[in-house]
């Protein structure tokens, strides 16, 4: 099995670096690579996140840039948030007219698990300048609701 000497950023953005030199065997580098590569055609790509929490809320950013607010699919549960789309490329480009190929054009999707219970209907999701911000509001278990007893 030849090893892979890809980069570490190049093996977890899946991106290739080209060699605009052939080879020994007239094989290009884009084509080695893509034989290697960790996402297979049909598959997602996994989008990156930042999740923080504050005292109130727990707040999930991502960036997709290129990808319009309503072409995002956000579901929330009380645990998780899962967050899909799609990032279309405007215009075909021949390979070899590439010199980088590092963006990832296709379906992408992203489960999170949440470290504690918020509030789903609560939530709110804003897009500026390509970044994703979610607000979900924390469920505080410790308050304790009281119920005054009606006569009837």
């Amino acid at each position: 099995m030849p090893k892979d000497t890809r980069s570490f950023f190049e093996k977890l953005t899946g991106s290739v670096k080209l060699n605009r030199e052939p080879e020994e065997n007239n094989e290009t580098t884009l084509a080695k690579a893509s034989k290697n590569t960790w996402l297979e055609a049909g598959e997602e790509g996994e989008l990156t996140v930042d999740v923080f929490q504050t005292p109130d809320e727990i707040i999930i950013q991502s960036t997709v840039a290129g990808v319009k607010p309503d072409e995002l699919d956000l579901s929330i549960t009380q645990d998780m948030v899962t967050l899909k789309g799609r990032r279309q490329k405007s215009h075909e480009i021949s390979e070899k007219d590439y010199f980088y190929k590092e963006l990832y054009w296709g379906a992408f999707s992203r489960s999170i698990l949440l470290p504690q219970e918020v509030d789903a209907d609560a939530a709110q999701a804003t897009m500026k300048n390509g970044l994703l911000t979610i607000r979900l509001p924390k469920l505080d278990k410790t308050k304790t609701q009281r119920l005054k007893v009606k006569l009837e």
